[in-house]
């Protein structure tokens, strides 16, 4: 791809991730002093016009996120950033941590003033422990050089950081079950309402955002020429970090502009397919994410034009399945993946996941009936509509799409295709 941005990734490389002083030498900190000087309510208007959506999945408006946790009333409201990042194929955040932590932990105090918090958590899934001490680190030294604590740049605003690390459950992915996870209980997701704004971690007002989220507000913040908007297609405004897996010869993470083909990200970023092979089909999102056939690779990245082809942009992973595995296969492979991390609360979602493994495994056998097929989308549809949380909500995502996309595989002894 020629003339790929580095917006979201300009600082990767640029200083030492462990220096506070070396990121201060390439302007870090200047959006927070700028931010200090904002009304948090110009700082969220901002983000609007940047039509900035949540980077998690949700696809939720981000500014007015800010703007509705500012108007909450209560005291002692929390920042949570979502750095749990679970879903299969998925590992932008990890770059965004790992290249440029300062910039996060900016953007998490940037937040606190925004919205008027005197918290902030970062919740990290448990296999990035060896992120830790990097950001133990970067809140330390903010802390040592007044960027965290007590009236922070002279002003009235008393804020500290604290960071957490999950046990290993794709659940607490969810907002409640991260939630609880930090209060110290077992990471299951609650019934709303309450929602999560008015009361949160430890019953206080909450805004909970994901790692890439909040790492573009500082970069924003100084965009004085809208570098931003020059980028993107209609509404999908700016760039996105991406994460591409499976049989590709270079997976990895990539900032894109919006409105990249799926073919430039496979056939140029990624390198293209393992041996050339012809692609069977791809994931968008991760696990709970839908599936398309390769007639999808000429489609612009974006929101409104993958919705239209029946999928979504989700955590922005791209995994990418060659012939060498049949749908059934691969739809198996997923379906353990929730069978196993279903926190087992609500029936739907426990039994579901295990009944759809079942017919699954029966498909591949040969030993399915019509009959089998059916009550498999029923539970599909069952499940998508009654589970708690959105891990049964989303969990049969890829079946679903499967068994529009490739209705050959659900035929009585069609399980080859």
């Amino acid at each position: 791809m020629k003339n790929r941005p580095a917006f979201l990734t300009k600082n990767f490389g640029k200083y030492d991730p462990s220096s506070i002083s070396s990121y201060m030498r390439i302007g870090g900190f200047d959006a927070l002093r700028k931010a200090v000087n904002m009304d948090g309510e110009d700082i969220a208007s901002l983000i609007a016009e940047n039509k900035v959506k949540g980077r998690g999945g949700a696809e939720y408006d981000m500014g007015r996120k800010w703007s509705q946790a500012r108007k909450v009333v209560g005291e002692n409201k929390v920042v949570i950033c979502n750095a749990d990042e679970g879903e299969t194929t998925t590992f932008k955040d990890r770059e965004l941590i790992q290249n440029d932590p300062f910039n996060l932990i900016e953007a998490m105090i940037i937040a606190g003033w925004a919205v008027g918090a005197t918290d902030g958590y970062i919740y990290m899934r448990a296999e990035y422990a060896c992120l830790r001490p990097l950001l133990l680190n970067a809140i330390r030294q903010a802390r040592s050089y007044g960027f965290l604590g007590q009236h922070i740049l002279g002003k009235d605003f008393c804020y500290d950081i604290h960071l957490y690390s999950g046990a290993g459950a794709y659940v607490c992915g969810e907002g409640t079950a991260l939630i609880r996870s930090i209060e110290g209980k077992a990471g299951r997701p609650r019934m709303k309402p309450p929602f999560i704004k008015v009361s949160g971690v430890f019953a206080r007002p909450t805004c909970l955002q994901n790692v890439e989220s909040l790492s573009l507000v500082p970069h924003l913040l100084l965009d004085d020429d809208k570098e931003y908007q020059s980028y993107g297609v209609g509404d999908s405004v700016g760039t996105k970090m991406i994460s591409v897996g499976g049989n590709v010869n270079h997976p990895g993470a990539f900032e894109i502009p919006f409105g990249t083909t799926v073919r430039d990200i496979i056939y140029n970023l990624a390198g293209g397919v393992q041996g050339d092979r012809p692609i069977r089909l791809i994931q968008f999102g991760g696990a709970s994410g839908k599936v398309a056939g390769p007639e999808i690779l000429d489609t612009p990245y974006t929101y409104q034009d993958l919705r239209a082809a029946g999928v979504m942009v989700g955590s922005g992973a791209l995994c990418v399945v060659d012939d060498r595995t049949s749908v059934i296969n691969f739809l198996r492979i997923n379906q353990e993946f929730f069978s196993d991390e279903s926190c087992g609360q609500c029936t739907p979602c426990r039994e579901g996941n295990h009944h759809i493994q079942i017919i699954l495994d029966k498909i591949k056998e040969g030993t399915a009936t019509r009959e089998d097929i059916d009550i498999m989308k029923t539970i599909a549809r069952v499940m998508s509509m009654s589970s708690l949380c959105g891990l049964g909500e989303t969990a049969q995502n890829s079946l679903k799409s499967a068994m529009e996309v490739f209705p050959e595989v659900f035929t009585v002894g069609g399980a080859n295709a």
